[in-house]
């Protein structure tokens, strides 16, 4: 899987990474993680939770992300 876009958003104890890759099919797809750091005593610890979001389903995703950001927005 090649990745041809990357980026990090770092906020507080979590930080999401944006991908875009490439699949063996030559297929486009989306990959958002967010990576969660945790202390369990004195142990310090990562959750990871990652959702894909294929190229038939890009555009269903984006009209309903752009509708949350619309409501989620301060006036």
């Amino acid at each position: 899987m090649e990745s041809l876009f990357s980026r990090t958003v770092k906020a507080g104890k979590t930080t999401y990474f944006i991908d875009v890759r490439e699949a063996k099919n030559k297929n486009k797809y989306i990959s958002i993680a967010e990576s969660t750091l945790a202390k369990e005593g004195e142990e310090k610890k990562f959750t990871r939770k990652n959702i894909m979001i294929f190229d038939n389903q890009l555009e269903k995703f984006r009209e309903a992300f752009n509708e949350a950001i619309k409501i989620a927005q301060p006036k």
